[in-house]
């Protein structure tokens, strides 16, 4: 929350019963510091990488990319270890953002907690390879959006490890993909946290979770280590999580220099990944649809970062990486498959439904039907058998290996005998990657299970099929794919912060991005795939803060950045042949990069001394970013599981925030607003054929419509409270108002409904050493949708079920109760 989280770092000096509850043991930095001198905040990648800077009488200072609070002229929103370790429990640094931060809510495409769409302001993190990815996330200065489609998977997150998070607005510094704004996650290391902990927890849906850290300080020498597992069924059917996650810091540290190397590692692993139609959790909260739904995930990462101060007004930081990542997704589907058409030359064989293509000038008919012929691994024919239901198999494995670095200047000489601080770096990033996907023919069984056994008692014999992928002879919707690529991204920034005057400081800067994104296609049957496509440009940022009191600022600002089309996005987005998303690439044609310039100002600041000598921390703030050639994700008429990516002239989100904060020896107690409007603002035809109210497959856009799933208003509150100095408990409730289904860019149809959700938490130390915990999640058993979007309906899907509601919804998970024990020494 902005400056008001930083109260709660604020209190770690001023409230010593505070650090006593948390189990394990900060830092001790037993300076007297004041709060522009330990208020300090990230503007650039590096800037929370890890390190601490001190002046000649060893008070800390801003280094390298952070500045005081005092001096951003844009939103910088914080969320604290101690925020995060409330929420331990849920292991989940997303359930933590969504209760507390304003502007971020959370949508459960996968129903799985582990792996919800983060949205700030209207814009996207999220692990949904196609979704609009219009946040930039770092973790100690590495930018973790995956390669292939920036993607961003907050399941591989070590969160036990985590220091503290801020989002920041308005800063083009960050690179590429910061439409939004900039997640920037600072870990922990052995000179920030020193201790041994362990703690075990269990409840609901079965879960068993444990997690570790040490932190020690020898000398010069620092190490740090957290270790986290977890395992359960899940509360829907058929919808286990299984996580693991490691991190370790080894840091050395002179008194001019700081360096750390940094090895991190996650598997994880979910089942019944994706929204259940309505007309089955009418019947069975917890229902899913198709099934086997999994994703089986990996990432390694080792990186150093250092810091020198080079003079007593230059210093340098610096990281440098290398990633690996590995992702599995097999996905049982509807085959969308009949009987070849009486005016092709296969009738009787089986064929790939045609509704969503057109025939190429001067093609015949005849020709046109002949493409959706299916074959075999071995080119063989499939006969069609009327009452079988048919499906696929699909399957994705996605594999990267990413690596590089940035590098970066900080200057504290005086210019015109007037503070000023001055940042120059430059950044690169390169990544490889292979993407390969296919689809075996297969039966869907009376459980909505996807077999590809030909000999199913059931449905009878499927002659001749064998083992592997199968195709339409074209290769148009069904086709194995496997892709090779390459990414490079560039960028060279430049930020000065001048004080005018002892109130006003200026801030004005720029960032060149480059981008070449190459993709080379392995299979034959999608050569537009093969392509090199190059993004440029140079984007600006300018902004002011005026402190009028020690308790009043105001900020202000403008700033520009682009992001560049994915691979992904890039290898599917010709409407003449659509992909089978995201199982089939097969065709390039260019799209646009987005670009979006944002406003914002507001006033912000801090009264000490309220009520018991405790603090409030307040803002009031106005925002609007205007994005053009935004990218959307589009199905295409007759067949809703393919579809393509295009640019839309112009979408815009605006909104204003509140939020206050009480920090005091005892109690904690905050409450914020935000209004986040976002729309389209533009008129056009966008293609949604299950939509209940399209017309022949296509909605109309109007300035003005609701972009789908982010909810208008939100308001969030919550207190922490010592009943006694061994006993803590705390509340919090988060509502959010009604939004547009995924598919409804017209706003036609009903919305999903508007929901408020309460959490507890209490902890209880029984001794300086061992605590006890507790967390209880939706505490009003709240059952209600947070995603939804549209499927084709149904008289008979499977032989079966009828589906006559188009909606497909994921419910929010039910009442969950968890308790556990820490023990540190």
């Amino acid at each position: 929350m902005s400056a008001f989280r930083r109260g709660l770092l604020l209190t770690t000096i001023l409230v010593p019963c505070a650090i006593a509850s948390l189990g394990g043991r900060a830092a001790a930095q037993g300076d007297t510091i004041a709060l522009d001198t330990i208020d300090v905040v990230p503007v650039t990648p590096v800037g929370g990488a890890g390190g601490i800077g001190r002046s000649e009488t060893g008070a800390r200072v801003p280094t390298g990319g952070s500045l005081p609070l005092s001096k951003v002229p844009f939103t910088v929103e914080t969320v604290t270890a101690r925020q995060f370790e409330q929420d331990r429990a849920t292991l989940d640094p997303t359930f933590t953002l969504a209760r507390t931060t304003p502007g971020v809510n959370v949508s459960d495409g996968q129903g799985n907690s582990f792996r919800q769409t983060v949205t700030y302001r209207g814009f996207d993190a999220s692990p949904l390879q196609g979704a609009p990815q219009g946040l930039a996330v770092y973790q100690n200065g590495v930018r973790i959006n995956e390669a292939f489609g920036d993607v961003v998977n907050w399941d591989l997150i070590p969160q036990v490890a985590i220091n503290r998070l801020d989002i920041v607005t308005g800063n083009p510094i960050f690179g590429l993909n910061a439409l939004g704004g900039a997640v920037n996650i600072e870990m922990k290391n052995g000179f920030t946290w020193q201790g041994k902990e362990v703690s075990v927890m269990g409840g609901s849906d079965g879960r068993i979770l444990g997690t570790l850290q040490y932190g020690e300080v020898i000398g010069p020498w620092s190490f740090y280590f957290a270790g986290e597992g977890l395992r359960d069924r899940g509360w829907r059917f058929q919808s286990p999580s299984e996580i693991g996650r490691v991190y370790a810091d080894l840091g050395h540290r002179t008194p001019d220099s700081e360096f750390h190397l940094i090895a991190s590692g996650a598997k994880t692993f979910f089942g019944a990944a994706a929204a259940a139609p309505v007309d089955f959790t009418r019947l069975n909260e917890r229902a899913i649809f198709t099934s086997p739904q999994t994703i089986d995930t990996e990432v390694g990462q080792i990186q150093v970062t250092g810091k020198v101060n080079l003079s007593p007004t230059w210093d340098m930081s610096g990281v440098a990486y290398v990633r690996r990542f590995s992702q599995f997704v097999v996905d049982g589907n509807d085959g969308n498959f009949e009987n070849c058409s009486t005016r092709s030359s296969f009738r009787g064989f089986l064929c790939f439904e045609d509704d969503g293509f057109e025939r190429a000038p001067g093609q015949s008919d005849q020709a046109f039907r002949n493409q959706f012929l299916i074959v075999g691994p071995q080119n063989q024919r499939i006969p069609f058998r009327a009452g079988i239901p048919y499906g696929t198999l699909d399957t994705v494995r996605t594999e990267a290996t990413s690596y590089g670095g940035t590098l970066q200047a900080t200057n504290r000489d005086q210019l015109f005998e007037r503070p000023n601080t001055f940042i120059v770096g430059g950044s690169i990033d390169a990544a490889s990657y292979s993407f390969k996907s296919a689809s075996t023919l297969g039966v869907i069984n009376p459980d909505l299970s996807v077999t590809t056994d030909p000999n199913n008692p059931v449905y009878g014999t499927i002659p001749g099929l064998g083992t592997g992928p199968i195709r339409t002879a074209a290769a148009l919707g069904i086709a194995p794919s496997q892709v090779f690529g390459s990414n490079l991204y560039m960028g060279l920034y430049a930020l000065d912060t001048l004080d005018v005057t002892d109130r006003l400081s200026l801030t004005a800067g720029a960032r060149l991005n480059f981008a070449r994104i190459s993709t080379q296609d392995q299979t034959g049957f999608s050569p537009d795939v093969t392509g090199t496509h190059y993004f440029t440009r140079i984007n600006p940022v300018a902004g002011l803060t005026y402190r009028f009191y020690p308790w009043l600022s105001l900020y202000g600002g403008y700033s520009e950045s682009n992001r560049a089309p994915t691979p992904l996005e890039l290898a599917c987005a010709n409407p003449d042949r659509p992909c089978l998303l995201p199982n089939s690439l097969v065709a390039d044609p260019p799209l646009k990069q987005v670009e979006a310039r944002t406003y914002e100002a507001g006033f912000r600041g801090t009264v000490a001394d309220v009520y018991e000598g405790g603090l409030v921390n307040y803002k009031l703030g106005f925002f609007r970013t205007d994005l053009s050639n935004d990218i959307l994700q589009v199905a295409v008429p007759g067949n809703a599981a393919r579809g393509y990516f295009v640019n839309v002239p112009a979408t815009q989100r605006q909104g204003i925030e509140v939020s206050a904060e009480y920090v005091g020896e005892r109690l904690r107690l905050y409450a914020n607003y935000a209004l986040v409007d976002a729309t389209f603002q533009f008129r056009g035809d966008l293609s949604s054929p299950n939509n209940p109210l399209a017309d022949d497959g296509l909605i109309t856009v109007r300035p003005g419509n609701k972009l789908p799933l982010i909810p208008e208003h939100q308001i969030k509150a919550g207190f922490d409270y010592a009943i006694t100095p061994q006993w803590r408990f705390g509340f919090n409730v988060a509502a959010f108002s009604s939004s547009y289904f995924r598919g409804d860019e017209s706003n036609l149809n009903r919305k999903l409904p508007a929901y408020a959700l309460a959490n507890l938490n209490t902890s209880f130390q029984i001794t300086k050493n061992v605590e006890i915990f507790g967390l209880v999640t939706n505490l009003f058993n709240t059952r209600v949708p947070s995603f939804g979007t549209f499927l084709g309906t149904s008289a008979n899907f499977a032989n079966r079920y009828t589906l006559a509601d188009p909606r497909t919804t994921t419910l929010i998970q039910p009442l969950s109760v968890y308790g556990g024990m820490r023990v540190t020494w």
